[in-house]
């Protein structure tokens, strides 16, 4: 006979009394099918529940062939056991799947919006809707009747129907063809074919909160918390908004309005900062321009630099190729060596292929354009020679 399953008549047990049917093994650990069970095993997109059978944590619970399995962090006597669910998941369980409910329906009734899927997570919960482009105002005016259901403590009733039942219900889904069929209804609201665990009232869902939404193709999917977990997120977020609000010594109200002077002011620094970066880099430039060397009709500057960014340096070659006649053979080096190469408009050599040829010393590649180019490889230690490489060739020299 099939396991039979206590928490559909009374979603608060969580102590039973079982018999051992079977014993199994699921991935070198123990696992019994019971005769009767108060341990809800993973379905419909909520969590299985948690708990001990004689003590023993019971680690994970689904269902195979009709049986409910219950596995075990080790093994426990044969004969008549002891289960405990744990409360404290069961009743978190009971508040997403409830809420989840009320929820989807608010989504139905204001928005023409139905529920594709949904998923209860450990740490949130979310539904896939058949619709996109909701707005600001249309979650708010969902979220506060899914809320208004709530504060109303309406009966939360959960029974098994038959066929000629079902067609006097209003289904917010038509079931799928199940042997027995379980009916969730949240009274005069809400009537779901489900086989979760329910709170028996709605004021026990506690707050329903949106906190995310996310376009997923034609779909919206919703994240949500309910209970408890919208309690903790409220609570963490306040905390938050404290610590910030007194760091800049100003109220909750004030805290928008800083953030965005805030942002402003940062963004006038950056822009500040690099107008006064690009200055140094051109004085920079124009220091080393001075002490380059003269190779026919340009001014070539080879330098390695250290403790620099790559940008950094490419800005820098930049720089000197805006000089007259300018030519930047600069290295930098890291943990590989990098080459930036740059030429002023006019000059006759292809940065591009000396690039290349003077990244092979360094055991790497390197290309770009005539007048300028980047490269590198792993042997930094060779910059020296890679920069001498490419002077030769300005030469004109062969090696």
């Amino acid at each position: 006979m099939p396991t039979e399953r206590l928490y559909y008549d009374d979603p608060f047990l969580l102590s039973f009394q079982a018999h051992v049917v079977e014993r199994r093994q699921v991935e070198d650990r123990p696992a019994l099918v019971l005769d009767r069970s108060a341990f809800y095993p993973s379905s419909g997109g909520q969590l299985h529940d948690l708990g001990t059978i004689d003590g023993v944590p019971v680690l994970d619970v689904y269902e195979e062939d009709g049986d409910v399995l219950h596995v075990l962090a080790a093994e426990v006597p044969a004969g008549t056991v002891q289960g405990q669910v744990q409360w404290q998941r069961r009743f978190d369980s009971m508040q997403q799947h409830t809420g989840q409910h009320i929820l989807s329906q608010a989504f139905v009734e204001l928005s023409g919006a139905e529920t594709v899927s949904a998923r209860l997570g450990a740490e949130y919960s979310t539904i896939d809707l058949d619709r996109i482009g909701l707005t600001a105002e249309e979650l708010t005016a969902v979220e506060d009747r899914a809320n208004a259901i709530v504060f109303e403590d309406r009966p939360v009733i959960a029974r098994f129907v038959t066929r000629a039942e079902l067609a006097g219900i209003p289904l917010r889904k038509p079931p799928e063809d199940y042997a027995r069929i379980r009916v969730v209804e949240v009274e005069g609201y809400d009537w779901s074919t489900c086989g979760g665990t329910h709170c028996q009232r709605t004021g026990q869902v506690g707050t329903i909160r949106i906190t995310h939404t996310e376009r997923r193709g034609e779909e919206t999917r919703i994240t949500f918390l309910c209970g408890w977990r919208a309690l903790r997120n409220a609570q963490w977020k306040h905390d938050l908004l404290a610590e910030i609000g007194a760091f800049f010594s100003v109220g909750f109200a004030d805290l928008p309005g800083t953030v965005s002077r805030l942002a402003a002011a940062e963004q006038e620094a950056r822009k500040a900062l690099e107008k006064a970066r690009q200055r140094l880099l051109e004085y920079e430039a124009g220091e080393l321009y001075r002490q380059g060397e003269q190779v026919g009709p340009a001014r070539v500057v080879r330098a390695i630099l250290e403790g620099r960014s790559l940008e950094e340096a490419r800005l820098l070659a930049r720089a000197v190729a805006a000089q007259r006649s300018g030519v930047a053979l600069l290295g930098l080096r890291g943990e590989d060596g990098r080459l930036c190469f740059a030429r002023a408009e006019g000059l006759p050599w292809d940065m591009g292929a000396l690039v290349r040829e003077a990244a092979g010393v360094l055991g790497g590649r390197g290309g770009g354009r005539p007048h300028e180019a980047q490269g590198g490889g792993p042997e930094a230690g060779r910059l020296e020679e890679a920069l001498e490489l490419a002077l030769a060739r300005l030469r004109g020299e062969d090696s």
